[in-house]
């Protein structure tokens, strides 16, 4: 298993380093069109270990969180028929072909809805912290070295717009999720493109999800679906 892990570590390394090369020997000429990679580039000075886990850590954490919290939305919308009228007539009010950066700005239902999924089934379920040392805080709580810490998702009550350290799903402070707004772009953007056009119906009646608690929070064998085209 370990040369299996090495082999592996070198493949996606690899690909991360040609990635690095490619931008370097094409660099973008203006700001309009440089991508993530050309601003991070711009601004570390040329170090290419920092670059490579930048790039790792957008590629692989980015990309079955999102697609969890997809998973859960649409099932959650496609049982609560008040909520997917609210968005559809968000995004309708919206006169665009394409959902960019300046729409999805203007979709705040749509982000509450999502913001809600998220609280009732955060991507990442559970993120540890322990103390590194003794330490009291402000009420007077002991916390003695080593003890841990479990965020609960936000599932204490409904929070939108709210203090992050109560709605934790993109953490805060220091170590706030690099990804986040950027994740929020991606997510209501294709959530909007798809329930414009189309309409997410359980395949299975009475169809109930198991909800599995692993490094992300997985649908057990997924959400069987049909896709409805919605009338004109």
């Amino acid at each position: 298993m370990e040369w299996q892990l090495r082999d592996a570590i070198r493949v996606v390394d690899d690909f991360v380093r040609n990635l690095i090369c490619e931008r370097r020997q094409n660099p973008v000429s203006s700001l309009e069109d440089s991508d993530l990679l050309s601003r991070f580039m711009s601004s570390s000075a040329g170090d290419e270990e920092f670059l490579k886990h930048i790039i790792i850590s957008f590629l692989l954490a980015g990309m079955d969180t999102t697609s969890a919290a997809w998973t859960w939305f649409f099932w959650l919308v496609s049982n609560d028929k008040h909520v997917e009228d609210e968005v559809l007539k968000e995004i309708s009010s919206i006169k665009a072909e394409a959902f960019g950066f300046d729409e999805v700005k203007e979709m705040h239902y749509l982000h509450a809805a999502i913001c809600e999924s998220m609280r009732l089934y955060p991507p990442v379920p559970t993120d540890g912290k322990f103390a590194a040392e003794d330490d009291v805080l402000p009420d007077g709580t002991v916390v003695p070295k080593g003890a841990r810490e479990e965020g609960d998702g936000g599932k204490n009550r409904r929070f939108v717009n709210e203090d992050p350290y109560k709605y934790p799903v993109f953490q805060a402070g220091p170590r706030v999720c690099l990804g986040k707004e950027m994740a929020f772009i991606q997510m209501k953007s294709i959530a909007a493109t798809v329930l414009r056009e189309f309409r997410v119906v359980p395949a299975l009646p009475d169809f109930q999800p198991v909800f599995i608690s692993t490094l992300t929070s997985k649908m057990k064998g997924g959400f069987p679906v049909m896709i409805v085209q919605r009338k004109p």
